[in-house]
């Protein structure tokens, strides 16, 4: 089973997909990851983020891969190449070049075709911006994670400062999520949008268990 929750950044997808998937004993495929590493590997290669060709041979070459511990709904560690980058990935300067890197058609053809084989072998919860439109377009459960941009500001400093990583000042994080919103919903490659059936779920006002046992009671309805 294939449990989709797209969304925005800053919805809490990554959170909430991860306490989904230990609660009902599912894995977690952390996409979003693999656009950053992508991201970062182009960074530290100096490569431009509007050379389209280029980003997408990095793409189509460099192996993408995760470890795990057993019992873990959550890769521990993620790898391009060969180079472990699980911490170098979450900074705020790859922050402001996934997006670029992720509305490249052919750097999305790529990774997902590797998404899609990873998720043909078992439970997965998978988070990202089009999943339930593009990646796993027949996925039982889709779910798009929303809140109000200032929420998500909220939400992403606070996650910045417990993880010593990136911008904690809100008027600069929210700048950057309404940024990277306008991007993503306006990209020719798999723009941001809700499945036409997928349930939307908006954590503005909710409880971050709130929105986990939301998610979790529709799971569940799929598999009676």
């Amino acid at each position: 089973m294939i449990i989709a929750i797209d969304g925005p950044s800053g919805a809490g997808k990554s959170t909430v997909s991860k306490a989904v998937a230990v609660k009902l004993g599912f894995s977690c495929l952390d996409t979003g990851a693999m656009y950053r590493s992508v991201a970062w590997y182009a960074l530290q290669e100096g490569v431009a983020l509007d050379d389209d060709e280029r980003l997408t041979g990095i793409a189509a070459t460099k192996q993408i891969s995760f470890s795990s511990e057993p019992g873990s709904a959550m890769p521990k560690q993620v790898f391009i190449d060969g180079i472990e980058v699980t911490d170098a990935i979450r900074t705020a300067e790859v922050d402001r070049a996934v997006s670029a890197v992720s509305a490249v058609q052919g750097v999305r053809e790529w990774l997902t075709r590797q998404q899609q084989r990873i998720g043909e072998q078992g439970n997965y919860v998978v988070e990202g911006r089009d999943i339930g439109t593009v990646v796993f377009p027949h996925a039982e459960l889709k779910v798009f994670l929303t809140a109000t941009d200032e929420a998500r500001a909220r939400r992403r400093v606070l996650q910045n400062e417990q993880r010593g990583v990136g911008s904690t000042d809100f008027d600069e994080v929210l700048t950057d999520l309404r940024r990277r919103d306008e991007k993503d919903s306006s990209r020719a490659a798999a723009p941001l949008k809700a499945a036409d059936d997928a349930v939307v779920v908006d954590s503005s006002d909710m409880t971050e268990q709130q929105v986990i046992d939301r998610i979790c009671a529709l799971a569940e309805e799929r598999m009676r």
